[in-house]
């Protein structure tokens, strides 16, 4: 098995949303991923997809995203994204995806080689961003769901590498630390994958390892609409 990671795919959710208006690299983007998918990915893979999934409002408008992905090659694991309004109750989410897709949400999956785990994450505080009070109530929710994610996690684990995905960027290159990043050095987390950010913002994020943890920002327009092969074990 080979472990794959893109996130933020966007897709239309019936919706009318011209990604080009991001720049023309977005134009036909989720044709560009779909082949780029089907060069690289078998069915023994597994891809991670790290939120930001549709633009649909309802979990029957997100239906045609998700079958279209579901139709990909590989095995597929979801979690949450901020535009992800579609995604309700996980109960109602699992029952709906595709059959070889999996959603997580502060919880685990064992995938065989390893165990992976998530929650959607929110902004971090910075030196030269400090969080509002309410922005703050977020961080520090989200922080409690990681919690719970590692700890489901850790029941699974057993001797196999833990991955934990988050939508948000846990660090950046100017802000190495947070509760995400502690949280994931304490429970001793191989890797994470992380989106969110695109554009200007894609030279923020920090690809490499600190802390005995391996991270990797995977934004489809981070890495050329294509799926990024991880190679952590």
């Amino acid at each position: 098995m080979n472990l794959f990671a893109i996130g933020d795919l966007h897709l239309a959710g019936g919706q009318d949303k011209p990604m080009k208006i991001f720049g023309p690299q977005w134009d036909r983007h989720f044709e560009k991923i779909s082949d780029r998918w089907k060069e690289q990915v078998s069915d023994r893979d597994t891809v991670l997809i790290p939120g930001d999934i549709s633009w649909a409002m309802s979990l029957e408008a997100a239906q045609p995203d998700l079958q279209a992905i579901g139709a990909l090659p590989g095995k597929k694991v979801l979690i949450r994204g901020n535009h992800d309004f579609w995604w309700g109750g996980i109960g109602k989410v699992r029952r709906a995806l595709p059959a070889g897709m999996t959603a997580l949400q502060q919880d685990a999956a064992d995938l065989g080689e390893f165990v992976v785990c998530g929650t959607r994450g929110w902004m971090i505080p910075t030196e030269d961003s400090p969080l509002s009070g309410a922005d703050e109530k977020i961080y520090l929710r989200e922080l409690a769901r990681l919690d719970l994610a590692l700890a489901a996690a850790k029941r699974l684990e057993g001797e196999k590498p833990l991955v934990v995905m988050l939508h948000y960027p846990p660090l950046y290159r100017n802000c190495r630390q947070s509760g995400f990043t502690e949280r994931m050095e304490a429970a001793g987390v191989r890797l994470c994958v992380y989106g969110h950010l695109h554009g200007g913002g894609i030279a923020a994020g920090f690809s490499g390892e600190q802390g005995g943890v391996r991270y990797e920002l995977t934004s489809c327009d981070s890495q050329d609409f294509s799926p990024r092969k991880i190679n952590f074990l």
